[in-house]
């Protein structure tokens, strides 16, 4: 066997990284090759290069290493198949179909092994079937193993995890196992540490599709990059579920608030799911963190004399018998006439109101005229804290960078100076205010909401002040729609501020218009619009619905949905260009080389000037999300796809190129190859199931956002199986779906 030059193998990430590393581990210990790994921090990927090749799929290297193809099929096949996609889905694997094992170091055997290592190491699966548990306990006593998992045990850094009862089949449930096996993600020192949020939904109805973009998937998207970058990143978020809403709803539906909730939360979070929203935690408000953390905050808010009482009236609804939250009463702007606009602000002309401003208010339950009443409250005196605020703000929004609607509405409450406001209601359903005397109220949603992040990062892990009390070392970003801005501009910070406390604070904010459906509203009432959990009806892939709402982000102004545009979005983008340039390559391969990368050299082909023209592309795309401009990031991506087709097109790479000049067409398919590597980590934040087929049709691991294109895929590379990554959609699904979510039928 040929000499080995060096096995690098990366700090483990995943199951099939850990996997891959203790295959090549331990065939290295009982083959002889004594290769030992090492970590290379530019590629991080796992290569075993030799004089005359380039092996880059695990189980290949150990095929290789062995000298030898004999091996059971059958059990490196269900290695292959089912625990690779187990590791991958998070899935129950099923062993019932499992036989001859044997404690011998066989290529067979070695393959299985790692596998299972993987699959126990990252996904938290402690419980296996008995023979396999049997046998593994045995493999592993192998002095070649033995050594081989002692010298791979410093790539692996997650903590074990109990033993559960074995159930049948081995459980892979992310939030069960995968967390207690994964552990937690705190600040690390030294590292950049991001906490991301996004607006918390609230609980009472079904979110649209601007609900969605405006907040949870633009969240995502970001902490999907920063994670892709190598950022230590947290994403939190949860339904927000108490205040008037809230009551008022339960009350439509004759449930208790408590079930009104958890219904709605089960139909958020499955909605989310769906889109594949990567929350590291969604919780809720209504929890034992919230009553104590919000009941703090207040309370040294009053011993500090940021709180005082006044007299207020209120609208009462006189049908339903229950004061009315600022929202709930609508009416005409006083300011623009609009005639829908709410007791708190006209989304018309987006002036800051109250309800006795409206003209001819009423009730938004059941349309009644409400009456005003006397009530005593607590106030958030903000007037005493507008320098504090002010002055954090021109700090937060210089370094922060924020957007400019989130800087616009904040200056806006600042310049019109701030006015004590009032933090508590007349209700049952919400936080109970820390004071006898108001042991009948609640505190404002509004004013508990924004806690709730912190709340929901408590119930996620323990040392929550790692996160929330660090500003030296946490940036905090926060996502949503224009209408919550001044309450985590000025609320929250100027609560955070009165407590004399330390605390994280607002870092960047990005704040979205509204997006509109065909031209209107949408409206759930009306059956107007996609809403969050009918968008899998189209039977359209959750990565196109994704692509599409991301590149309709309202980021500076409103935009709308179309299904026009829809359509033409993934017939002449995803398809036409991303989707052809991965499968045209990757099936050429396939059938030309027999899925392998043939050896390359760029010094066949003009490579400088797609080099130059990628690393240009590639540094504009990562400056655009460092900006969190997704719009544009996601515009870069699709032009360092469309620079791939016209690299193939430019070099003509077809058959006579290969038949004339097979030098020039093995360093196309090297470069070209690469490209779809890159194209599989800049996609990923935004459809990260499609980054995820890409990577099986490479058969590669996934890899981090690099800084520079670089050519990691060496010749001898084996891809994986040819597929389309998308589908054409008929231009009749138009009017179709237009007929259904427009108003027709229900939704």
């Amino acid at each position: 066997m040929a000499a080995s030059k060096k096995l690098e193998v990366p700090v483990a990430q995943d199951g099939l990284i850990v996997a891959g590393n203790i295959k090549v581990t331990v065939a290295s210990n009982v083959f002889g090759a004594k290769l030992t790994p090492i970590i290379d921090e530019e590629s991080k990927s796992q290569l075993l290069t030799l004089e005359n090749t380039t092996l880059f799929e695990p189980n290949a290297i150990v095929r290789f290493l062995s000298g030898s193809a004999v091996a059971n099929e059958s059990l490196i096949g269900f290695e292959e198949t089912a625990i690779y996609n187990g590791i991958k889905s998070k899935k129950p694997v099923d062993f019932s179909k499992i036989s001859n094992l044997k404690a011998e170091p066989t290529v067979d055997q070695i393959i299985l092994f790692g596998g299972v290592y993987g699959l126990v190491h990252d996904n938290g699966v402690k419980v296996l079937p008995e023979n396999i548990t049997d046998w593994y306990k045995e493999f592993s006593k192998i002095p070649a193993v033995e050594a081989a998992v002692k010298a791979s045990s410093k790539f692996v850094k997650k903590p074990q995890a109990p033993l559960p009862e074995y159930t049948g089949k081995v459980n892979i449930d992310e939030s069960v196992y995968y967390k207690a096996i994964e552990g937690k993600i705190v600040p690390k020192e030294g590292e950049r540490n991001i906490l991301v949020t996004s607006a918390l939904p609230y609980v009472n109805n079904v979110p649209h599709l601007g609900n969605i973009v405006g907040s949870v998937l633009s969240a995502d998207i970001y902490a999907r990059y920063t994670k892709n970058r190598g950022y230590n990143t947290l994403f939190v978020c949860g339904t927000d579920e108490y205040g008037t809403a809230t009551e008022t709803k339960a009350l439509e539906e004759g449930v208790s608030p408590k079930a009104l909730c958890d219904k709605y939360h089960v139909i958020h979070k499955q909605t989310y799911d769906w889109f594949q929203i990567g929350f590291d935690h969604f919780g809720r408000t209504t929890t034992p963190k919230q009553t104590e953390i919000a009941q703090h905050i207040f309370t040294k808010l009053n011993d500090n004399g940021y709180l005082e009482e006044q007299s207020m009236k209120q609208l009462y609804c006189p049908v339903h018998n229950g004061f009315l939250a600022d929202r709930f009463v609508e009416g005409t702007c006083p300011k623009c006439s609009y005639t829908d606009a709410r007791g708190d602000q006209c989304d018309g002309c987006g002036t800051l109101l109250n309800p006795f401003e409206l003209i001819e208010p009423r009730c938004k339950i059941d349309n009644a005229t409400p009456i005003p009443r006397e009530s005593n409250h607590i106030f958030l005196s903000l007037d005493k804290l507008q320098d504090q605020v002010a002055e954090w703000n021109k700090k937060s929004q210089e370094l922060g960078k924020w957007s400019k609607n989130s800087k616009t509405i904040t200056d806006t409450w600042l310049n019109e100076g701030l006015h004590p406001r009032c933090i508590t209601r007349d209700l049952k359903w919400g936080t109970p205010v820390p004071l006898a005397t108001y042991a009948d109220k609640v505190l404002y949603v509004w004013f508990d909401a924004c806690i709730g992040y912190v709340s929901i990062t408590a119930n996620y892990l323990e040392d929550w002040e790692s996160w929330w009390r660090n500003p030296e070392n946490v940036q905090l970003y926060q996502f949503m729609g224009k209408d919550n801005v001044p309450f985590h501009t000025v609320v929250f910070p100027a609560s955070q501020l009165g407590t004399k406390e330390k605390w994280t604070m607002l870092h960047h904010l990005s704040t979205t218009e509204y997006l509109q459906y065909e031209g209107g509203k949408f409206s759930k009432s009306r059956n107007v619009g996609v809403f969050g959990n009918n968008a899998q009806d189209t039977g359209i892939p959750p990565s196109v619905w994704r692509y599409y709402l991301a590149t309709a982000r309202p980021e500076t102004s409103d935009t709308q949905f179309s299904w026009q545009e829809f359509v033409t979005r993934n017939n002449s983008e995803l398809l036409a260009n991303l989707g052809n340039f991965v499968n045209r390559l990757v099936k050429f391969v396939s059938a030309k080389f027999n899925k392998v990368v043939p050896e390359y050299d760029v010094a066949h082909l003009d490579y400088a000037p797609v080099e130059k023209d990628l690393n240009q592309l590639l540094a504009s795309y990562n400056e655009a999300m460092e900006a969190v401009s997704e719009r544009k990031g996601l515009e870069i991506a699709m032009q360092i796809s469309a620079r791939g087709n016209q690299f193939l097109q430019d070099n003509k790479l077809d058959n006579s190129l290969l038949a004339n000049h097979p030098e020039k067409a093995a360093a196309v398919i090297g470069v070209g190859i690469n490209i779809i590597y890159l194209l599989s980590a800049i996609f990923t934040p935004f459809m990260p199931e499609t980054g995820s087929q890409i990577l099986e049709q490479l058969n590669a691991p996934a890899r981090k956002i690099p800084n520079e294109f670089t050519l990691p895929i060496k010749g001898g590379h084996n891809l994986g199986k040819p597929a389309y990554l998308f589908s054409r959609i008929d231009d009749k699904k138009v009017e179709e779906w237009r007929a259904k979510f427009g108003g027709g039928s229900n939704v």
